[in-house]
C-alpha cells in the first residue's frame, strides 16, 4: 500500500509517497510534472548498479526518455569537484527550467544534486528518490540542500524543495546492515525531539525493525517524515523550530570532521551517538531524568547501533579539539554554540545557555572510556 504524506508549503506543495515497488511507478509518478518526456538522472556507482535500470524501465514505460550521470558514492562526492561536474553536465544536456532532475542515491546525491537544481538557471525542479533510510526519513524531505566544505559539513548550499519525494520501501532491503542501522539514526532521532509514543513504539518493535519487515518500515519512514514536514512547514529556513532537527548533530559534525568525513563514522552513526550525548548532557543539566539517556542508550544498544565514542575505530582528538570543532557548526550565532537538549523523551528544545565546562567534561569522561 502507498501512503502519501503532504508537505504544505505556500507555492512549493510536494508530496513524499510511501510504500513498496515505488521505483517500477515512477514513471507513472514523475509524468504529471513533466512539460516534455524526458528527464535527467544523477546517481551514484553503487545505487547505479542496484535500481538505475530499473528506474530507466519505469521511465521508459510511460514515454519518458532519460539520461543519466554516474558519480562515484561515498561522502568524498560531495564537495565542489563532483558538483561542477553535476551542473555543467545538466547543462551540457541543455536542461530547462522547466525540466526535471531526478536525485536517485542517498543523502549525498540528494544533497548534491538538489543544490545543483537551485542554482542551474536560477532553479530547475528537481525528484527526490531516496535510496537509504536516512535520505528517506530525513535529507530527502524538507528542501535543504549542500556540499561540504573543507570547514565543515553543509556549509555551502541552498533551501530548494522537490517537486515530489518517492521512498521505496523495497529499497531498503538492499542496504549493506552498517548502512541501514546508521539511517536508522535519524529515526531515533525524530522520536526523541517529539513524539514519546513513537520512541515507546520503536523500543516494542526493535526487533521487526532490525528484520526490516516492511510494515513497520513503513510506519517508521512515514512517522518521521511526518514530523520532518510538520517541523519544515512551520519553520522552512531554519531560524526557529527547524534547528530541533539537529538535535544530536552539535555532536555528530564534530566527530565526522575528527574521522575526516570518512567510512569510519557515517553520519547517523554520528547522529546516534550524538543523541546519547546530548540526553547524557541534559541529565547533566538537570533537565531530564537521570533514566532517559539509559533508555536512550539501551535502544541503540539493542538495535545493534554505534553508542559511544568507543564504538569508532581509530584515533581521536582530545575534548578541547571536538568542542572546538563544535564551533564550526553552522548553527553557531554571534558565536553561541548552540545544542538541542531535552527536558524528556520527546520534549527537546534549542537553547545556548549551556557552559562549555560541562561539555568539555562530558567529551573527557566520553573520551576515557575508550
Amino acid at each position: 500500500m502507498i501512503e502519501s504524506v503532504h508537505v504544505p508549503l505556500e507555492g512549493r506543495a510536494y508530496d513524499v509517497r510511501i510504500g513498496p515497488d515505488l521505483l517500477s511507478r515512477a514513471g507513472e509518478e514523475i509524468a504529471p510534472f513533466l512539460a516534455r518526456p524526458r528527464v535527467a538522472i544523477v546517481t551514484d556507482a553503487h545505487v547505479e548498479k542496484l535500481h538505475l535500470r530499473a528506474l530507466e524501465s519505469a521511465l521508459s514505460a510511460q514515454g519518458i526518455a532519460s539520461v543519466s550521470l554516474t558519480l562515484p558514492a561515498g561522502e568524498s562526492t560531495k564537495g565542489w569537484p563532483q558538483f561542477e561536474r553535476t551542473v555543467e553536465w545538466l547543462l551540457a544536456q541543455k536542461i530547462e527550467r522547466r525540466d526535471i532532475v531526478v536525485a536517485l542515491g542517498g543523502g549525498v546525491i540528494g544533497d548534491l544534486v538538489g543544490f545543483a537544481a537551485a542554482v542551474l538557471r536560477r532553479g530547475v525542479r528537481f525528484v527526490q528518490i531516496p535510496t537509504s533510510l536516512l535520505a528517506q526519513v530525513d535529507s530527502s524531505v524538507g528542501g535543504k540542500t549542500g556540499i561540504n566544505a573543507p570547514q565543515g559539513k553543509n556549509l555551502i548550499g541552498a533551501f530548494h524543495q522537490p517537486v515530489l519525494v518517492l521512498a521505496d520501501i523495497s529499497v531498503l532491503t538492499s542496504l549493506p546492515e552498517r548502512d541501514f542501522l546508521a539511517g536508522y539514526g535519524e529515526v531515533v532521532k525524530y522520536g526523541l525531539l517529539g513524539d514519546a509514543a513513537f520512541f515507546d513504539w520503536q523500543e516494542t518493535n526493535a526487533a521487526r525493525i532490525a528484520a526490516r519487515d516492511p510494515d513497520a518500515l513503513a510506519h517508521a519512514v512515514k512517522r518521521s517524515v511526518e514530523m520532518k514536514a510538520e517541523i519544515v512547514v512551520r519553520d522552512e529556513t531554519e531560524q526557529g523550530d527547524r534547528a530541533l532537527l539537529n538535535l544530536g548533530h552539535t555532536f555528530c559534525h564534530a566527530l565526522e570532521a575528527a574521522t575526516g568525513y570518512s567510512d569510519r563514522l557515517l553520519h547517523g552513526e554520528g547522529v546516534a551517538i550524538g543523541c546519547a550525548l546530548a540526553f547524557e548532557l541534559s541529565s547533566r543539566l538537570g533537565l531530564c531524568a537521570q533514566e532517559d539517556p539509559s533508555r536512550v542508550r539501551q535502544l541503540l544498544h539493542n538495535m545493534g547501533m554505534k553508542v559511544t565514542l568507543a564504538d569508532i575505530t581509530g584515533d581521536l582528538p582530545d575534548a578541547k579539539t571536538l568542542l572546538d570543532l563544535m564551533g564550526q557548526d553552522k548553527k553557531v550565532i554571534d558565536g553561541q554554540l548552540r545544542f538541542i537538549l531535552a527536558r524528556a523523551i520527546g520534549e527537546s528544545f534549542v537553547t545556548s545557555d549551556v557552559p562549555s565546562d560541562t561539555v568539555l567534561a562530558l567529551l573527557q569522561d566520553a573520551l576515557s572510556e575508550r
